[in-house]
């Protein structure tokens, strides 16, 4: 018998998320959407079996839509889903006209999943308004990072 990953629906249970987001984007705005899946992806979520590794989000019309996040095929249903399909994303229509201009005024921007989580039995996706990296600028990221690394090290090397 096969062990599943299971996660448990705590608060706010974290299933996915998107590590690279954060250095190949600057995170302007964050906000939290639902999103409208079918029974069999309801279910892949619980087990964990959700990717969003490629996933953006796009306006189609005046709605938000996900697309290219993976979320697994359910084995014991008999009829499932695809795998890779867009998802309408749920926000509060303030939300998305902001987003919507947002995206037009500022240049290289997109709205990506940062991750997906579980809350109260529900699927919900943090979606982030990020603005894309050039190379050097992901170089100063790393530069900056490791220099903090060093000097948290140092101090707690001096405490001793």
């Amino acid at each position: 018998m096969a062990k599943q990953k299971q996660v448990k629906e705590a608060k706010g249970a974290t299933v996915a998320t998107h590590r690279r987001a954060r250095y190949d984007y600057e995170i302007l705005s964050r906000y939290d959407a639902g999103i409208v899946l079918t029974g069999t992806e309801i279910k892949s979520i619980r087990d964990g079996g959700v990717t969003l590794s490629e996933g953006y989000a796009r306006f189609r019309g005046d709605e938000l839509y996900l697309y290219n996040v993976h979320i697994a095929q359910y084995g014991p249903a008999r009829e499932n889903h695809d795998v890779i399909r867009p998802r309408k994303l749920l926000l509060h229509r303030r939300e998305l006209d902001r987003l919507g201009q947002a995206m037009q005024e500022q240049p290289r921007t997109t709205v990506i999943p940062l991750r997906m989580y579980l809350y109260n039995g529900l699927a919900k996706v943090e979606i982030g308004l990020g603005r894309g990296r050039r190379r050097y600028d992901k170089r100063q990221v790393i530069k900056k990072r490791e220099t903090e690394r060093d000097m948290q090290r140092a101090v707690r090397h001096a405490q001793r």
